[in-house]
């Protein structure tokens, strides 16, 4: 007797049916500098420009609009460095809810500024003291809120699965997808969807080289934990994968590589000035991989670009640096 998977290609499709016309359809960038560099013939699927900055709201989106009007008009919590409290926050106002976002309290000030806007309220917490589940799990039951969590949900997951099917209808077959890995949530939603519409797909993570929990993890044969890293791709401070993202990952995960924080500013920077695209860290972490060649023999490579969202201060910052 098989167990049915966490997530299927079906609920990939489910999602993408229910985020239709509220969620952008990407567009897809190219560079024959970037191909003539890494000896590739990349695709690169620009998640920047999505409703928010960010892969995000695919799965926000998703799980949001299944809960009931009730739940929905009692609102919903969450937890995020940033860009999954931006898009609960946006899907929130979208279907006429409120939300209340636990955030760390140095999440750069862009990001809260973003969740502000959206309409949410903010509660802050010390990321390197604090354990954001529990105190997340508590604030909504105190608040009687719905939590949509950032990649444990088969929602979540779902929706943002929905980024890499349709790189698959844009560009057809690929020898490699490459994904940046912090929870897993998006990992495991393309890998379930590359894996299963293309036979034979190598599905490489890319993770800060700080924040190494998943590939630990996957090493081990279980889920490893490791301090809160501390890195400029703050999307992917993760310190243990997803319970339910790494039963995913950890059967359709083919490698995970690591990039340094040298590398992520200067894929920004490549991404700034030859394709004229203002990306985050987490969101250049897997261009980075690319680059600096920790992808072997990628032939035709789909890379999801996952975010956008770095302010302009901050970007200067990293600039400076690179």
């Amino acid at each position: 007797m098989t167990t049915r998977p966490p997530v299927t290609l079906e609920d990939v499709r489910d999602a993408a049916a229910q985020i239709a016309g509220v969620a952008h359809r990407t567009p897809v960038a190219r560079s024959r500098t970037l191909d003539a560099e890494t000896g590739a013939q990349a695709y690169l699927k620009c998640e920047n420009l999505q409703r928010v900055g960010a892969f995000k709201f695919r799965g926000a989106y998703n799980a949001l609009s299944r809960l009931t009007p009730e739940q929905l008009a009692k609102g919903v919590a969450a937890y995020s460095s940033g860009n999954h409290a931006q898009a609960v926050a946006l899907a929130a106002r979208e279907l006429g809810s409120t939300a209340t976002i636990l955030m760390p309290e140095d999440t750069p000030s862009a990001k809260r500024d973003a969740v502000t806007g959206y309409g949410a309220r903010i509660r802050t917490y010390d990321r390197y003291t604090g354990d954001r589940e529990a105190i997340g799990a508590a604030m909504a039951a105190e608040l009687g809120l719905a939590l949509i969590p950032p990649y444990e949900h088969p929602h979540v997951i779902a929706g943002q699965g929905t980024a890499a099917l349709e790189l698959i209808d844009q560009v057809g077959e690929m020898d490699t997808l490459v994904v940046p890995v912090g929870g897993g949530g998006l990992m495991a939603g393309s890998a379930t969807t590359a894996t299963a519409l293309l036979p034979g797909v190598r599905v490489i993570g890319v993770e800060p080289e700080a924040g190494d929990d998943t590939k630990r993890s996957l090493a081990a044969g279980h889920r490893v934990s490791i301090p809160v890293p501390r890195t400029i791709a703050d999307g992917q401070a993760a310190s243990i994968p997803g319970e339910l993202t790494f039963s995913v990952n950890r059967r359709l995960v083919d490698d995970v590589v690591l990039v340094g924080d040298d590398q992520i500013r200067a894929a920004m920077r490549f991404a700034f000035e030859r394709l004229k695209m203002v990306v985050e860290p987490s969101g250049a972490i897997g261009l980075a991989a690319l680059l600096s060649g920790h992808v072997k023999e990628p032939g035709r490579v789909g890379v999801i670009i996952s975010g956008g969202n770095v302010g302009a201060a901050r970007f200067a910052e990293l600039m400076g640096t690179a």
